[in-house]
């Protein structure tokens, strides 16, 4: 074992995209191993290198250490461990994540991404026929490969990291075709369908195997579910065997920047996003037409949310759809929720016909997380990946916090126009509308509906059925679209209760 120091001192500066990262010295092998062949290629036989460091504040989002890998590698195992000082109250304290990009480099968007895990694990491993979720299989060639540390917070104090790599050489296997899920179910024809997009494997920082979640998934009602690990592709593969006539499974990613996350929903099998730049870079409409360009969904997640790096600085010109609502009902869903509803209103202000529709997902991650609380319903032609985004896309859906809950929501003219969630009734402004919502599974709940002037109707509780129907008459001068929302009774006033469930608006006027 070798020990070396790694620390501020010894590094380079260099640009990636329009991201300062720093580049510790290289790490390197011997030429040989207690076995060898006559070029002095190692045969056989391991080889470990232990370094460390220290980051102090201030440090790069991205620390690389360069890693010279010989010929004749099989496997490339790495493990970290690093200090957790106690810090004042209010203060963030250390955290790094970690991941791998081979010889082809670090290049942002590059090719040689190979993995990562974050702060989920505290080892990996990577061979030719296997890898760690989290990471992809495939042929070790030799050249510079590079560890990718994120020092997502750093103590006052400075983080202290040791870093392990474990080099064994032999003959390699073959790597594994991937095989992928269909990307159409047996389906009903037109019809509504249930799904939650934004859930996470043991492939980043979950702790369920997609095997459980395919069954949760199951057993929540849901009819599609969508992929969505921080910042890797490698669950892709995996998902074939859970994939059935009752269940579309697409594959996707959360993009986890430093300045908010961002869903790449139903993206080609085996697409990687990368996710190293700021909003100050101004890099991610690229990696918005890269998600496009793969048949994929830009979908902002948990916008107003209060994690470190969690809040959504990009804007939303790129997006298709948000995620107004994640997991159980909380504070954030309601700023969320608003902040939503205010671009709906710029945008009829602005006289654009174009409006960000909303949506609503689990983020499950281990137990108890629920699967499928919240889930988005989807009026789509077929279960196929591609009819489910155009459902998505047009807004022709509503989020209900379970299976249980279904709502009907329709508007209507006097002369049998007709216009459902998503769509456009097309009546002179002072010509009478009147809005319909039917609810089952909600009992207790108040309906309310919504419109660019406000709340303007909140009905009686439903009764303990759960079911009922309510009925109200407005104009299109009054209301220039109305979306309806189910409440739970309010615990925490002024604050109104927690969603049971919300649909997109019907926008009212020619």
């Amino acid at each position: 074992m070798c020990e070396d120091d790694h620390g501020i001192g010894r590094r380079t500066l260099f640009v990636t995209g329009a991201s300062a990262a720093l580049t510790l010295g290289s790490v390197s092998f011997a030429s040989g191993a207690d076995a060898a062949d006559g070029s002095g290629t190692p045969t056989s036989g391991a080889e470990t290198r232990t370094v460390s460091g220290t980051l102090p504040t201030g440090s790069p989002d991205f620390v690389y250490l360069p890693v010279e890998v010989p010929r004749g590698v099989r496997e490339i195992r790495v493990a970290y461990r690093y200090e957790r000082p106690t810090v004042p109250a209010g203060t963030a304290g250390n955290a790094l994540d970690i991941g791998l990009f081979d010889e082809r480099g670090t290049e942002l968007g590059g090719e040689g991404f190979r993995g990562w895990s974050g702060g989920a694990r505290t080892e990996f491993f990577i061979r030719a026929d296997d890898a760690t979720p989290g990471y992809t299989p495939g042929v070790i060639k030799s050249g510079t490969w590079y560890i990718a540390l994120g020092p997502y917070t750093v103590a006052p104090q400075g983080l202290s990291y040791e870093v392990t790599i474990t080099l064994t050489y032999g003959d390699q296997d073959k790597t594994p075709a991937p095989k992928y899920p269909p990307s159409r179910a047996k389906g009903r024809g037109r019809a509504w369908y249930r799904g939650d997009c934004h859930l996470h494997s043991w492939h980043s920082d979950g702790r369920r195997t997609p095997a459980e979640i395919a069954a949760l998934a199951r057993a929540a009602g849901l009819d599609f579910i969508n992929t969505s690990e921080h910042n890797t592709h490698s669950s892709h593969p995996h998902w074939a065997d859970q994939a059935g006539d009752d269940l579309l499974i697409m594959l996707g990613e959360e993009v986890t920047t430093r300045n908010g996350h961002v869903l790449a929903l139903g993206t080609d099998p085996g697409t990687f996003v990368d996710w190293r730049y700021r909003a100050r870079d101004n890099r991610f409409a690229r990696f918005a037409r890269q998600i496009h360009r793969a048949g994929g969904l830009v979908v902002p997640a948990h916008p107003h949310a209060t994690c470190i790096g969690c809040g959504w600085k990009f804007g939303f010109g790129e997006a298709d759809a948000v995620e107004v609502w994640n997991g159980p009902y909380t504070p954030d869903d309601e700023v969320s929720l608003a902040e939503w509803d205010n671009t709906l209103v710029a945008s009829v202000r602005s006289g654009s016909r174009s409006w960000l529709p909303a949506m609503g997902n689990s983020d499950a991650h281990r137990d108890p997380d629920p699967v499928g609380t919240p889930q988005t319903v989807v009026l789509a032609d077929d279960l196929t990946r591609e009819a489910i985004q155009e459902g998505l896309r047009a807004g022709r859906s509503y989020v209900a916090e379970s299976k249980l809950v279904s709502v009907s929501f329709t508007a209507s003219g006097a002369r049998g126009e007709h216009a459902g969630i998503g769509g456009r009734l097309k009546v002179d402004k002072e010509s009478p509308v009147t809005v319909r919502l039917e609810a089952t599974g909600a009992p207790g709940c108040t309906i309310r509906f919504v419109t660019d002037q406000g709340v303007l109707f909140t009905s009686a509780p439903l009764p303990v059925s759960g079911s009922g129907t309510v009925e109200w008459s407005t104009t299109a001068s009054y209301a220039a679209y109305v979306r309806a929302e189910l409440r739970h009774e309010a615990t925490a006033a002024p604050l109104p209760g927690a969603l049971a469930a919300f649909t997109n608006p019907i926008f009212l006027g020619k």
